[in-house]
């Protein structure tokens, strides 16, 4: 839904109101707040458009390969693909298939699922960089504090089908996003 100069913000909630996935829709000083319905269903969304999501213009872009630590934003995206493609190869061989994104409820969860959101508008922008960095630590994030994956004795439940259906989410937005700057994504580093 386009927005445009001098529609009202109550009558343009009206309308968002009325289509599918949106939860709600608050108007606060001209400003709206949309929530959605099922926040995770974007993950499986993403997964389905696969190559396609955030498809833009390549813009070439490089971070130094070295030093592979935190403090290098190039190696932060890297690993954060990596990690994700890794999330994938393991959950195959564990036997957890990723599932419905219905409950993906944490903070983490949810801050993800928002960065993900904004690949389209970003690959448009010259941000993009910038965006990847953001992304690859919100993922980071969801990966150190909701594994997707059962640790110990856990046994694997709905909960980690959906962070499972994340991380491929997350794989694709951080693949698509490094060949929107010229980078060949790596599943190791």
């Amino acid at each position: 839904m386009a927005l445009r100069a001098g529609v009202e913000a109550g009558v343009l909630a009206g309308a968002l109101r009325a289509r599918p996935g949106i939860g709600r829709v608050d108007v606060d000083g001209g400003f709206l707040r949309i929530a959605v319905a099922c926040p995770g269903e974007l993950a499986a969304d993403i997964v389905a458009e696969g190559e396609r999501y955030g498809c833009g213009e390549v813009r070439p872009f490089s971070w130094p390969d070295r030093p592979r630590t935190f403090d290098n934003p190039g190696f932060r995206v890297r690993y954060a693909y990596a990690r994700a493609a890794a999330v994938g190869r393991r959950a195959r061989d564990v036997g957890v298939r990723p599932g419905r994104p219905d409950g993906l409820e944490r903070r983490e969860e949810l801050a993800l699922l928002a960065l993900l959101g904004e690949l389209p508008g970003r690959a448009r922008q010259g941000a993009l960089p910038r965006y990847l960095v953001r992304l690859a630590d919100g993922f980071h994030d969801v990966y150190e504090r909701c594994p997707a994956l059962p640790q110990g004795g856990e046994k694997p439940g709905a909960v980690h089908a959906a962070r499972v259906t994340l991380a491929e989410a997350a794989r694709v937005a951080l693949s698509n996003g490094l060949k929107l700057i010229g980078e060949t994504p790596r599943e190791r580093l």
